[in-house]
């Protein structure tokens, strides 16, 4: 076969049509579905994206501001031991003190206090407004420990000013290295409020500033209540702590919302910054985009898959009426049974097979005695009775699938018996002439026995003598039928093995001959 009529020939069938009108809307299905998972992962890498960017550029503004503070502090730490402090002043002294004191708009206010906690200078008033100290934590901190450097309170409200505030806060160390005070500035939390508020999110995602501990200083959007709460065993907080800066997806224990965290280490500061952007508003617009592309896809691969089914029932049809008339063409129309060219062509491959495998191959041809007086006397209606009788007959007398009989004109038919020898070939021509025997057409008057065949029998073992075409056999049936009829009808003859020695052919029929 042609190699390119082999690789089409696959393509005649309905089944392969309905095959491929599947499969190519499920692969286009497949490949819509990896395609929105890229926009999906395009969504999610635009996010982290957007994230980090917005994380660098509030982590540098919140350094910035705090390491200006915290050099006006330093400036006051340095100030205080600059010789004659004391003898001026307090005027003077709190010119000297603070000459690089910060004055941005959200600062608010510097003091200084003496080991007691209580205020000595104040940045904002002379004398200085008098307020203690000593009990916040910072205060006490630098008086345990004087190598804490800069210190950043959790949210406080301010004794002097009465705002939500930070403190920032050094150590002043008298001159034998003793606890002295401290020097602090408060930096009100509206300056992150502002910073914040400049970022455009969504309802659900937020920004939020804490401290090392885990106490949240500022969370955008504003809760009052979220101020000063420490979440340090949340899952999320163990997250920042475990490297300087990164990103992962996790569940807030706030409000059980799924968000995506951008994080970083505020400079070298006890500070950590974080954007979290909720998990279902990033991929909100990618399911809006694959809300439309799936329906549109789903929709095309719909149509598609109906119209294969359709034209794949179409192709079906077509084949089963293809068949039946294949079939048509092979059987015989009055008894149903396989025509002369369904014979021949069983009996070619049947052949082939037996010289092939060296297995023996058995043809009975079967012939209804006296039939034209069946027609004579009954007319054809009750002739046609007869023959659709005796291929029922011939049927009910052979049993395994691969034994043919099959009508091949008139009043005869033919029977092919592979893998079955002479003896076996002879019991199947009994079971014929006693399935026969039993045959009657009540509607004619024609009882059981009336009806009578001839067979003429050959079985051959193809050795290389014996004739294995199918011509050769059926000529020889055909002539041992001849002899049936010949002696007297209703009985079967064999034709003689052509692979027997002449001169024992010949005492053979002397033998019979003489009986």
């Amino acid at each position: 076969m042609p190699l390119l009529q082999r690789w089409t020939r696959p393509l005649r069938y309905a089944r392969t049509w309905i095959a491929l009108g599947v499969l190519a809307p499920v692969g286009m299905l497949a490949a819509s579905g990896v395609m929105l998972l890229d926009l999906r992962q395009d969504a999610w890498d635009k996010a982290e994206q957007t994230s980090k960017n917005l994380v660098q550029v509030l982590e540098r503004d919140i350094a910035r501001n705090i390491e200006m503070y915290d050099l006006s502090l330093r400036g006051v730490v340095d100030n205080l031991k600059a010789p004659g402090l004391g003898q001026v002043s307090p005027e003077l002294r709190q010119l000297v003190l603070f000459d690089r004191a910060a004055t941005a708009h959200d600062m608010g206010v510097m003091v200084v206090t003496d080991e007691s906690g209580d205020s000595i200078i104040d940045a904002s008033a002379v004398p200085a407004r008098k307020v203690n100290y000593a009990d916040r934590a910072y205060f006490q901190a630098h008086k345990a420990r004087a190598d804490l450097g800069l210190v950043i309170s959790r949210p406080l409200v301010s004794r002097l000013l009465g705002s939500r505030m930070i403190a920032l806060s050094r150590r002043i160390n008298k001159p034998d290295g003793s606890f002295g005070g401290v020097v602090l500035g408060t930096l009100n939390l509206s300056y992150f409020t502002r910073l914040f508020d400049q970022i455009g999110l969504g309802p659900d995602s937020a920004i939020n500033l804490y401290l090392r501990d885990g106490t949240r200083i500022m969370r955008h959007p504003y809760a009052e209540a979220d101020i000063g709460v420490n979440i340090a065993s949340a899952a999320t907080f163990r997250g920042f702590l475990r490297e300087r800066s990164g990103s992962f997806v996790e569940t807030s224990v706030r409000d059980g919302i799924e968000r995506h965290y951008t994080f970083t280490q505020v400079g070298d500061l006890p500070l950590i910054l974080n954007v979290a952007l909720s998990a279902r508003e990033i991929g909100e617009e990618w399911r809006s985009k694959a809300i439309v592309i799936g329906s549109i896809v789903s929709l095309l691969c719909g149509v598609t898959i109906v119209l294969s089914l359709l034209f794949g029932r179409e192709l079906r049809r077509r084949e089963e009426i293809q068949a039946e008339l294949e079939r048509m063409s092979l059987t015989d129309a009055l008894t149903r049974l396989p025509n002369r060219r369904a014979f021949e062509a069983a009996g070619v491959r049947l052949c082939g097979d037996a010289r092939r495998t060296g297995k023996p191959l058995a043809l009975l041809i079967v012939d209804a005695d006296h039939f034209k007086r069946f027609n004579d006397r009954y007319g054809h209606q009750v002739g046609d009775e007869v023959l659709r009788g005796l291929a029922r007959c011939l049927s009910a007398s052979v049993h395994r699938p691969h034994d043919l009989v099959s009508r091949v004109g008139g009043e005869e038919f033919a029977i092919l018996l592979p893998d079955t020898d002479q003896a076996g070939a002879l019991r199947i021509a009994g079971k014929i002439h006693a399935e026969v025997s039993t045959l009657a057409i009540g509607s004619a008057g024609i009882g059981a026995g009336a009806v009578t065949v001839s067979i003429g029998l050959i079985a051959v073992m193809p050795n290389g003598t014996e004739p294995a075409e199918l011509t050769d056999l059926y000529r020889l049936a055909d002539e041992a039928l001849y002899a049936a009829k010949m002696g007297g009808r209703n009985q079967t003859r064999c034709a003689p093995r052509q692979d027997a020695p002449a001169p024992l052919l010949q005492r053979l029929l002397r033998v019979m001959e003489a009986s």
